[in-house]
């Protein structure tokens, strides 16, 4: 049953993806925030999908820590979930990206039109440069920036290596940085086909203040919270008893 309702979401975005992004090319010559607004509809499609054909379903906490101006949030980043999910739960946002992500047909195409912190990681220096400098419009224009310190997606129960790109950004911009832990590879694991019914929880922290400080001191806390939250939403025990259970029923 899990792999037919996984079959069956993608072949409902598989059907949907090329009409609706016929749609967002013709919205190019339109203002960022109104091509946002548009472009993310297929995100907010996805999710709903997601709650009727994989039964997955989520809850935030701490919605009230969102600033209302614009900020630097800072994500674990488990799946492909968050990066859909989060246009229902964030204010208008942009992402700091890899620029091969912009290569990519369809995908690539509606990144490239919301206005995206595109960087080239080979060069470490001018990446940081170009994303203080676009980060800083991005900001000024009404968008937050959404970074995903550990650069990839990290298993569940995993901690990758918290870089400081992000803290860098915010500390040079003056922008607060908002902390953010979730739980969704328990049920959307990173590289796999199956996804699992269940519900997601999204735990916002209070926002971290920059001004004065250093893009170390500012990382480190965002980590420690993060962190700190992900023993809470994904213990150890817990992770190796979903485990066995989904081996068994594959055996």
């Amino acid at each position: 049953m899990t792999a037919l309702r996984s079959a069956l979401f993608l072949a409902f975005l598989v059907a949907l993806t090329p009409f609706y992004w016929a749609i967002v090319l013709l919205c190019g010559p339109l203002p960022r925030l109104a091509r946002y607004r548009v472009i993310v509809g297929w995100a907010r499609i996805a999710v709903w999908l997601s709650r009727r054909l994989l039964g997955i379903e989520y809850e935030v906490r701490g919605r009230e820590h969102i600033p209302h101006e614009p900020c630097v949030i800072l994500s674990k980043h488990q799946s492909a979930w968050e990066t859909i999910a989060y246009t229902s739960i964030f204010p208008p946002h942009v992402y700091v990206i890899k620029r091969e992500l912009l290569w990519i047909p369809f995908l690539g195409w509606g990144l490239g039109l919301m206005s995206p912190i595109a960087i080239n990681r080979a060069n470490r220096k001018a990446a940081i440069q170009r994303m203080i400098e676009l980060g800083s419009k991005r900001l000024k224009q009404g968008f937050s920036i959404m970074v995903y310190p550990e650069g990839t997606r990290v298993a569940v129960g995993r901690r990758g290596v918290y870089r400081l790109g992000g803290a860098v950004l915010a500390v040079n911009t003056g922008a607060r940085a908002l902390p953010v832990a979730h739980n969704a590879g328990l049920v959307w694991p990173r590289n796999s086909f199956l996804k699992y019914p269940g519900k997601v929880t999204v735990v916002i922290g209070a926002p971290i203040e920059t001004k004065a400080r250093t893009a170390e001191q500012v990382m480190r806390q965002a980590e420690d919270w993060i962190e700190g939250e992900m023993i809470r939403l994904t213990p150890p025990a817990e992770i190796a008893k979903l485990h066995a259970t989904r081996a068994a029923l594959s055996s």
